[in-house]
């Protein structure tokens, strides 16, 4: 049976715009998949330690056995394919537009969710403003880059403008053994609903 979605982050603190990252920055918003290792975003909000911890502690235990492949719940995908690198896709529409080229600046909006329950972790929805970065170049998380991109040696096509596509990105492709900020549990798989709207 599916869990129900629930908005874990705290509306005021999704309210900051991702900037790009270097690598010699801790990252202040590591939840998003704009945050790919660290950031130099100065000006993204703090997040409320208490809140953050009892987050945290509450995922961890949710999340402490991965999900299998059969146990992701998208109802919106028909068929899921599985690429080499593990990620799994399908796209919910298919986009008219161009397809981006390596180092486009894009706009996504999306909604990513944790796949071990279902719960909501981010929406560019809920903010009301989509997300604006350069593709293939290390600003997003890896599967991002190439769930967007596409990789014919894996068996992903690229999306194209207009475009509605679901991920389901391993750990390894995500935020690995370390997870992010409290919100995502270390080893997570996690779901995004991407919707690509093409160059700013």
């Amino acid at each position: 049976m599916a869990h129900q979605a629930t908005l874990l982050s705290p509306s005021g603190y999704l309210r900051t715009t991702p900037r790009p990252f270097a690598a010699n920055h801790a990252c202040k918003a590591p939840h998003r998949p704009v945050c790919a290792q660290a950031s130099t975003d100065d000006e993204a909000e703090s997040f409320d330690r208490r809140t953050s911890l009892q987050l945290g502690l509450a995922l961890g235990v949710l999340a402490a056995r991965p999900p299998s492949a059969a146990a992701i719940s998208v109802p919106q995908c028909e068929q899921l394919t599985t690429a080499g690198n593990g990620i799994q896709f399908c796209d919910t529409k298919e986009g008219t537009g161009k397809t981006p080229a390596k180092g486009a600046l894009i706009r996504c909006h999306y909604k990513g969710r944790l796949a071990s329950n279902n719960a909501i972790f981010d929406s560019s929805y809920d903010r009301g403003r989509p997300l604006s970065f350069k593709i293939g170049v290390r600003q997003v998380i890896p599967g991002w880059d190439v769930g967007i991109l596409g990789d014919p040696e894996q068996s992903i096509p690229p999306m194209k403008e207009g475009g509605k596509r679901t991920l389901i990105i391993p750990p390894e492709l995500a935020y690995g053994d370390r997870g992010a900020g409290g919100i995502i549990p270390p080893k997570s798989t996690l779901i995004f609903d991407v919707e690509l709207l093409g160059k700013r």
